[in-house]
């Protein structure tokens, strides 16, 4: 049996114990009702939720542009943990069922329809029409990332 590469720094039991885990057999456990959900759902799910929290952390200060630049930071960094807590569990049980690719590809467009619906209503910033074709162009982008090929 092959040695490997991280059996030296954790061990024999770290090794096995980490080939047993499953897509649904993550570092986090969900709890009864997730577990129910198909990996898409939850994926998705997490995904937005995650999305949700690092909108605010990334944009949210720009309404506050008074507040001094280390409290901002600070307080993006905590909002940031949270998107962490969902996005981190959202790839590990997502990959598998799609590709690494495919996740990041799903991420990008949660990613502009959510800051689309936070630039409108929470920074009041309408978006015009060369936001919608640029978008518009990302969204064919992922038509090609998922379109099965023959």
């Amino acid at each position: 049996m092959r040695c490997s590469a991280v059996e030296p720094l954790f061990g024999a039991s770290f090794v096995g114990y980490t080939r047993a885990l499953s897509p649904r057999n993550t570092w986090l456990q969900m709890p009864g009702f997730f577990n129910s959900l198909p990996i898409p759902v939850l994926t998705i799910g997490l995904l937005i939720g995650s999305n949700i929290f690092m909108t605010f952390a990334w944009y949210g200060h720009l309404k506050y542009k008074a507040a001094p630049l280390v409290t901002v930071i600070l307080i993006s960094w905590g909002i940031a943990f949270f998107e962490y807590v969902l996005q981190v569990p959202a790839n590990r049980i997502g990959h598998g069922h799609f590709s690494a690719a495919e996740l990041k590809t799903i991420q990008e467009v949660i990613t502009l329809t959510v800051f689309a619906l936070f630039s409108i209503w929470y920074l009041k910033e309408p978006l015009h029409w060369n936001h919608a074709v640029g978008f518009g162009f990302i969204a064919l982008g992922a038509f090609f990332i998922f379109h099965k090929w023959t």
